[in-house]
């Protein structure tokens, strides 16, 4: 089990979600997050307007995939999300599991191996 996480542009996170909508996840979670990567502060066109601050509005997109299917789903995000232009977002790939593929739930308190 691996988790995806993918930093894309405001606009486009809606269709990256359409896009996913039927790839084999287990789990996904957004969020609203600020930041920069390598543009720092400059100048970045956001629905046609120019933004120059130093955190840029970003959604954060994590999905968890079992490890077959990795490569389908960052496939579908970089497909969609990438436009050409500095800023698109990154996408970060890590381990998932506490120590091997056991999975705590918190609705039970049990542990599954």
């Amino acid at each position: 089990m691996k988790e995806i996480v993918a930093i894309v542009k405001p606009y486009l996170a809606e269709k990256v979600l359409e896009a996913l909508k039927d790839s084999p996840l287990e789990a996904c979670s957004v969020r609203e997050v600020k930041g920069y990567g390598r543009q720092k502060s400059y100048l970045d066109e956001y629905r046609d307007s120019e933004y120059s601050l130093a955190f840029l509005p970003k959604v954060e997109i994590t999905l968890w995939v079992d490890d077959l299917h990795v490569e389908e789903v960052i496939g579908t995000v970089v497909e969609i999300a990438r436009t050409g232009r500095i800023g698109d977002g990154k996408i970060f790939v890590l381990p998932v599991g506490m120590g091997g593929n056991d999975e705590a739930r918190m609705t039970n308190d049990e542990e599954t191996r």
